[in-house]
């Protein structure tokens, strides 16, 4: 799969367009599925948060990775796909996607892209491994740290809001490990872009 293509070292362009569930057959849960969130085998709330394919990606090195979604800095999408297209490897773009699972209306899908970045659900950002070689930190954050709370955004969406009338208690409880993760998940990164990289061949 992806994994293997991104170890590959191919020039190999990758867009993933995440919409945390598998959609392609009817919505069910996958590794991608956020904390808490209602879906086919999760009736009661995802229990466990979704993986970091973008740190997976980034683990490798040589990849260059970027995560945008286009309702929230189009700019920053247009940015990572003419990177991606020159970077001479493997690239991976992981953009997210509002999906008819996630129970909106998709009329709102950019407003609901740009609820999950300022919510701190999806963070921006992009990973180019020529900055390494350069000397310089890879990793450039191109979102903020979250301006609002965790709740706003997931009350906004039926996968979530739906918990609140079904299992009260494990909704307000995943809304409060959510609102802590999507904060820690924010620094991390955020300390991750600040590491001083030394120039090639230094110690």
């Amino acid at each position: 799969g992806v994994d293997h293509v991104m170890a590959s070292g191919r020039n190999v362009n990758i867009l993933v367009l995440d919409t945390e569930v598998y959609s392609n057959t009817g919505g069910q849960t996958s590794k991608a599925t956020p904390l808490g969130a209602v879906a086919k085998f999760s009736a009661g709330g995802k229990p466990v948060i979704k993986k970091d394919l973008a740190m997976m990606a980034m683990a490798y090195g040589n990849v260059y990775v970027a995560q945008v979604a286009y309702g929230a800095k189009d700019v920053q999408v247009l940015r990572a796909f003419l990177e991606a297209e020159s970077y001479d490897g493997p690239s991976v773009i992981i953009a997210y996607s509002p999906c008819i699972a996630h129970g909106i209306d998709l009329a709102n899908n950019l407003r609901q892209q740009d609820l999950a970045v300022n919510a701190g659900h999806w963070g921006l950002f992009r990973y180019d491994p020529r900055k390494a070689a350069a000397g310089e930190n890879p990793l450039h954050l191109d979102s903020k740290e979250p301006s609002i709370p965790y709740r706003d955004f997931a009350m906004s969406e039926t996968r979530f809001a739906v918990l609140e009338r079904t299992h009260p208690e494990a909704a307000h409880r995943f809304m409060e490990t959510a609102q802590h993760q999507s904060k820690a998940k924010f620094h991390l990164y955020e300390q991750l872009a600040k590491l001083a990289v030394g120039e090639p061949g230094q110690e």
